[in-house]
C-alpha cells in the first residue's frame, strides 16, 4: 500500500507540471511500473495533446505488457479532442490499473473502470483522492456544474482597506507580494475586473508566459480603446461584458476589432448568466482582481469558491476609504460568510490567508 501511494504521488507530481496549462481539461499524470521498475511516465500538457496515459505508454513501449499503470484520474472512454485512452490501455497489454479518483465527467464517470474490468484488467480506485480533487477543483466544478471556479484575490491593509479615501492604492502590499500574486495568474484561464478598476488603475493584466483571457465587466461599454489591457494582447483574448442598455454602435466597434462582447442582463450585469456564458466558452477557472463592488456582488450571489487575502501590516483608516468588500453588507454576524480549510502563510511582513467559501447545504 505504501508503495502504491508513493507511485500515485509521483503521478500527481507529474500532473502538476502542467498546472495552469490544461484548460479546460484536468491535470493528469501517469506512471507505468513493471517488475518494480518505472518504465513509463507521462502527463497531459494541454487540451488537444495526448493524455497522460498515452504519453506513459509511448515511453514504456513493449515494456507496458504485463505492467501496472498508475493514473491520477480515471482514463477517458469517449472521443473528445483526442481518442479514448481506454482503448490504448487495452491494446497495450497493461494487466492492472490503479486509479487515483473516478472521473467526475458524466460522459465517463466509472465507465472506463467498467470497460477495463470486463476485459480482465484488475482495477483499484481511490488513492490520494482529496489531494487529487484539490488540484483539479476548477475542472470538477466546470464539468459537473457548468460554471467556472471563481477565486477572488485581495490586497489590503490590516483594517481591510484596498484604497484610501482619495482612491490611492499604490502600493499597499510589498514588492515581493505583488510579484508573487502576479505569477498566480498563470494558473488561471482568465482574469476578471470591473470597468472602474480599468478606468482608475489602467492595468495591463498581462501574465508571464501565457496569453490569458481578460474579462471586463462594463455595463454601458465605457472601456477606452487605448486602455493598457489592449497592449500586446490578441483582441480575441479580451471579453467585454455589457448589458442590453449598452450603445449598439459601441458594441459594433468592439466587435470589429475582434473583441468578444457578451450581453448578460438589462441594466446591470447578471453575474450568474455571465458565468454560464463563460463556461460555454470553456473558461473554467477565473481569478477576480476587481474592486470592492465586484467582490461583494459575486460573494452575495454565492458565486465565489475561494479567496486569497494578502494583508499588509498597515492601517489606512477613514470612513470613506474603500473596503475590500463593498455592497450593503450583512445585518447580523450569524449571516457572515465563513471560510473553511483556511491556510495562513507569510510573505516577508505581509500575511497571506486563503480559504474556501463555506456553502450552506
Amino acid at each position: 500500500m505504501a508503495r502504491d501511494l508513493h507511485l500515485m504521488k509521483l503521478a500527481m507530481q507529474l500532473a502538476l507540471k502542467a498546472k495552469g496549462k490544461t484548460w479546460p481539461n484536468p491535470m493528469v499524470g501517469a506512471v507505468i511500473v513493471r517488475n518494480n521498475k518505472i518504465v513509463g511516465r507521462g502527463f497531459h500538457l494541454r487540451a488537444g495533446l495526448p493524455h497522460a496515459e498515452i504519453m506513459a505508454l509511448r515511453e514504456a513501449k513493449e515494456k507496458a505488457r504485463g505492467a501496472k499503470l498508475y493514473v491520477t484520474l480515471e482514463p477517458c472512454s469517449h472521443f473528445g479532442r483526442t481518442p479514448p485512452c481506454v482503448k490504448a490501455i487495452l491494446k497495450s497489454g497493461i494487466k492492472e490499473v490503479m486509479v487515483g479518483m473516478k472521473d467526475p465527467n458524466p460522459l465517463n464517470n466509472g465507465r472506463s473502470i467498467g470497460i477495463l474490468r470486463k476485459n480482465g484488467i484488475k482495477v483499484r480506485v481511490g488513492f490520494l483522492e482529496k489531494e487529487l480533487e484539490r488540484i483539479n477543483e476548477p475542472f470538477i466544478k466546470y464539468i459537473t456544474q457548468k460554471h467556472p471556479f471563481v477565486t477572488i484575490k485581495v490586497g489590503q491593509s490590516l483594517d481591510g482597506k484596498i484604497a484610501t479615501r482619495t482612491g490611492d492604492a499604490k502600493w499597499i502590499t510589498s514588492v515581493r507580494t505583488r510579484k508573487f500574486t502576479h505569477n498566480l495568474r498563470k494558473f488561471y484561464d482568465a482574469i476578471l475586473v470591473g470597468i472602474n478598476t480599468v478606468i482608475k488603475d489602467n492595468p495591463y493584466l498581462n501574465c508571464p508566459g501565457k496569453a490569458i483571457k481578460k474579462i471586463v465587466i462594463d455595463s454601458s461599454l465605457r472601456l477606452p480603446f487605448d486602455a493598457k489591457i489592449f497592449y500586446q494582447t490578441d483582441p480575441h483574448n479580451i471579453i467585454v461584458v455589457a448589458t442590453h442598455s449598452a450603445p449598439r454602435d459601441r458594441i459594433g466597434r468592439f466587435q470589429k476589432r475582434g473583441i468578444k462582447v457578451l450581453i448578460a442582463g438589462r441594466q446591470r450585469v447578471a453575474l450568474k448568466t455571465l458565468l454560464r456564458k463563460l463556461a460555454d466558452l470553456e473558461i473554467s477557472n477565473i481569478l477576480v482582481e476587481g474592486g470592492s463592488e465586484i467582490n461583494a456582488a459575486l460573494l452575495k450571489e454565492g458565486l465565489v469558491d475561494k479567496i486569497y487575502f494578502f494583508i499588509a501590516p498597515k492601517i489606512i483608516g477613514g470612513r470613506n476609504a474603500i473596503d475590500s468588500f463593498g455592497g450593503e453588507g450583512i445585518k447580523f454576524i450569524r449571516s457572515a460568510v465563513r471560510l473553511h480549510h483556511v491556510e495562513v502563510r507569510r510573505i516577508n511582513e505581509d500575511i497571506w490567508v486563503e480559504g474556501y467559501v463555506h456553502r450552506n447545504s
